[in-house]
């Protein structure tokens, strides 16, 4: 591998690695808990499967640092050069996500504290506080050590800082860093008095030695100081991450560094974190059981896609069969885990690993399904990963390639935080929830879209959807406003631009800042009753009449607004809000902007979405193809996937002659797609 400057820029390293071995595939491999005979098997079956990496010694600690200051590699030497001897490459994990139990015995702050001030055990894993100066201190001595030792070693292919960042601590040492977090972005105390409100309640703080983090109260807390709070969290993992990051690239410049993500996790702004990724990696656990779990998987396939700028990123872990942590562990199938995979491949991932190699005896996860189950390799499950391998072996074309969007689906952390604080009008109306419904439409239609912050700048976007959008800042309604008058077609949902970045509510009629934009002005917020209300949709303003149906429904929220120049399409027809609008549209510049108050049923939605895709002359990348029929249709590059996720048999036209890299076969005039299979076309060339 070449070597590569901090000035190429974070996707390179990875693109060095795929470019040599093509996709990845593997998954997490815990030796330490097997005898030296099974390694050698391991190895033996991993080569047979296909498998060219493998993450290793996350939780690694206490075996490589059994007493304080001892060091043991010795098993780790013998593991990676047999695993480089079969073709394996090691993404090499620092093994900082848990800590041995001798640590938190003769150091007991380095402990978490929850929010109730009790301070937590080891025993489990992730049991440390992020702001410990000790826990901080044993992390780098560990890690150093095992850089140090691995650094030039030819097996080691990729670096993994801790895993899966989500700890929060609300204990002394967290609060003097939280205090320290607080004058950097305020400065004087009396400016963070007036970004808190503290006038309400009489919260006023006088000193910085008066703050704590909002640990348990006799009511709500201030929604500023917990807003903050979260904040400092995801910043405080983040500088954890830098610091062992920073470590590894100064010993090798070469190699790419990450760590996993967790798609959608509450505890985390990952727009600040992706930037620090050379390359941006996923952990995806979706429910066999669910029904939505295919769309609100290529949501979140999208976000993570996104956070690189749309570069390739990698599926780190996923199940090959059932979990074992929800109440109820529903299977998933080989093929059904393969269609998945697939599905990431498609929406842009050059990499598609499992939790974990080998099912583990004993520990809380002994029931988690593996890539080489208990029962062995002679399986349906572990000849499905061999059939898996195969298959990304001949998707090696699609290296390197992306997914192109034109649709910009508004999404922000700080928002999501501030939007799900305490004492708000409904905790019915929930941000993800809207997100994903607002991206079922896309899904459904076979039309891309990239996960954007919303400051984000809109100019290769020609539809911009703004689901429940709490904070909303000048910039980015700039941003929103500016796109709609070059001839792009904005959807704004409910109780969206409410507040400013301190979380204070914007007075006047709302949404504040897009008013001019939507040419709609709202005075109350109004949550509706259980069982919802009805809409009157009316005829005019519609692209098309066609199929709109004379009524519709709204359930959990809605606003008493007034249309102020925009066109009405659907009124609330009965309650509190009878007669007023619920879904708007206006002309601004060249483009549309439609405003929907309310929470709609899924065809009326469904039915603005499409409008703004029509008006901006955004098509699905397969016309007639509809994954509510179960077939998903996706283009990366010069390749066009098609998953059908239905259990019944599908045939599709295609549009010109191609082959299946799946199979090789030649497809000419229709595809057939089995249930739960998928094929890969290329067109070929006349």
């Amino acid at each position: 591998m070449p070597v590569m400057t901090q000035a190429e820029g974070a996707g390179a390293r990875f693109a060095a690695l795929t470019d040599d071995v093509g996709l990845l595939y593997g998954g997490d491999y815990n030796p330490e808990q097997w005898d030296p005979a099974t390694w050698r098997e391991d190895a033996r079956l991993m080569q047979e499967a296909g498998v060219n990496l493998v993450t290793v010694g996350v939780f690694s600690w206490a075996r490589y640092e059994p007493r304080p200051g001892v060091r043991d590699f010795a098993w780790l030497d013998e593991v990676i050069e047999l695993l480089h001897a079969h073709g394996v490459g090691v993404d090499l994990a620092t093994p900082t996500a848990s800590p041995p139990a001798w640590l938190g015995h003769l150091y007991p702050e380095t402990l978490p504290v929850d929010a109730d001030g009790v301070r937590l055990v080891a025993g489990s894993r992730n049991h440390f506080s992020p702001a410990s100066r000790v826990y901080r201190e044993h992390a780098l001595a560990i890690a150093a050590d095992l850089v140090d030792r691995y650094a030039d070693h030819p097996a080691v292919r990729m670096w993994h800082v801790g895993n899966e960042f989500g700890q929060v601590c609300y204990g002394d040492e967290s609060a003097r860093e939280f205090r320290r977090w607080l004058r950097e972005r305020y400065g004087t105390i009396e400016r963070l008095n007036q970004a808190w409100g503290t006038t309400f309640w009489s919260q006023r703080y006088d000193d910085w030695e008066e703050i704590l983090p909002p640990r348990r109260m006799p009511y709500h807390p201030n929604p500023t100081q917990a807003l903050d709070f979260r904040r400092y969290s995801s910043d405080q993992l983040l500088a954890l991450y830098r610091e062992q990051r920073d470590l590894v690239r100064a010993r090798d410049p070469r190699r790419p560094i990450t760590t996993n993500l967790m798609g959608f996790f509450p505890l985390a702004d990952y727009w600040s974190w992706a930037d620090d990724l050379d390359v941006v990696a996923d952990d995806a656990y979706p429910d066999p059981g669910d029904p939505d779990a295919p769309a609100d998987s290529a949501l979140t396939q999208d976000l993570v896609r996104s956070l690189g700028g749309g570069r390739p990123w990698v599926l780190m872990e996923q199940a090959a069969g059932a979990v074992s942590w929800r109440d109820h562990n529903l299977p998933k199938s080989p093929e059904r885990s393969r269609l998945e995979s697939l599905q990431a491949v498609a929406r842009g991932a050059d990499g598609v690993c499992f939790f974990q190699w080998r099912a583990s005896r004993a520990g809380a996860e002994r029931f988690h399904s593996a890539m080489l189950p208990h029962a062995g390799p002679d399986t349906r499950a572990h000849a499905g990963i061999r059939r898996l391998g195969a298959d990304l072996r001949r998707l090696r074309p699609v290296v390197g390639t992306r997914v192109a969007a034109t649709v910009a689906l508004l999404f922000d952390w700080e928002s999501w935080w501030a939007a799900h604080e305490l004492a708000r009008p409904t905790t019915r109306l929930d941000t993800l929830a809207q997100l994903r419904a607002w991206y079922r439409p896309l899904w459904e239609a076979g039309v891309a879209a990239d996960v954007v912050h919303p400051r984000t700048a809109l100019d290769p976007y020609d539809v911009v959807l703004v689901p429940q959008t709490y904070l909303l800042d000048e910039r980015a309604a700039a941003g929103v406003t500016v796109a709609v008058e070059r001839g792009a077609s904005a959807v704004v949902g409910p109780f969206t631009g409410v507040a400013d970045e301190n979380a204070h509510v914007r007075t006047g009629r709302f949404p504040a800042l897009l008013r001019d934009l939507l040419r709609v002005g709202g005075e109350e917020w109004a949550p509706l009753p259980d069982g919802g209300v009805r809409l009157v949709v009316e005829p005019d303003g519609w692209r098309s009449a066609a199929g709109v149906a004379a009524d519709a429904h709204a359930a959990i929220f809605g606003e008493a607004l007034r249309a102020e120049g925009a066109t009405v399409l659907a009124r609330f027809a009965e309650g509190h809000l009878a007669g007023l609008p619920a879904v708007t549209c206006a002309r601004t510049g060249a483009g549309h902007a439609w405003y929907v108050g309310t929470v709609p049923d899924a065809p009326l939605l469904e039915r603005v979405v499409g409008d703004a895709l029509d008006a901006a002359g955004v098509a699905p990348v397969l016309p007639g193809v509809r994954a509510v029929d179960g077939l998903e249709a996706v283009r990366r590059g010069d390749a066009l996937f098609l998953l059908n996720h239905s259990d019944v048999d599908a045939r599709v036209p295609v549009p010109a002659p191609a082959t299946d890299l799946l199979t090789g076969a030649p497809v000419d005039g229709e595809a057939h797609v089995p249930a739960t299979g998928a094929v890969v076309l290329i067109e070929r060339q006349r």
